[in-house]
């Protein structure tokens, strides 16, 4: 397994995102995720996206954070906001989320985030179930589907 930061442009990475919006829309209805999201958004310093590959180079996971600052959508300053955690099906259970969400918040910590945030939906209990057990709390609704009785949000200290 590798882990290699990448756009979040990059072939591999539209991929997986084209697989993970399927699976929204199989869990949600609709045709997947609207929250509008740019390459530069991922960009260092402020984010970084990640795609992990097989030993035999086939992608299997992707990760990102951005960052987020007071305004309209409920963000406050400081925050990172993870995007797209997606892990294919036929390589989960294998540890690859939670090791990609602390590489994530170890980048967006160095890069001097303070709090990192994200939204999942009550058809996600695995994702639920990870960042729960990783420390996340529940927190303000924020972001894209923040009046969406669907989502949830959490949020973890990124400092001591």
């Amino acid at each position: 397994m590798n882990i290699r930061i990448a756009s979040f442009a990059h072939p591999d990475a539209v991929r997986l995102n084209d697989r993970v919006q399927l699976e929204y829309a199989e869990r949600y209805g609709g045709d997947g995720d609207a929250t509008p999201l740019d390459p530069t958004m991922f960009e260092p310093p402020r984010g970084l996206y990640l795609i992990v590959y097989e030993a035999d180079g086939t992608p299997i996971a992707t990760a990102g954070w951005r960052s987020q600052s007071t305004g309209p959508e409920g963000y406050t300053d400081g925050d990172a906001e993870i995007k797209r955690m997606y892990v294919t099906p036929e390589a989960r259970g294998r540890g690859l989320a939670r090791l990609l969400l602390a590489r994530l918040e170890s980048d967006a910590r160095t890069a001097g985030r303070i709090r990192m945030v994200l939204e999942t939906g009550t058809a996600q209990p695995e994702a639920v179930a990870l960042y729960e057990s990783s420390g996340y709390l529940p927190c303000a609704k924020f972001g894209h589907y923040r009046e969406s009785p669907l989502t949830l949000c959490y949020s973890k200290a990124l400092t001591a």
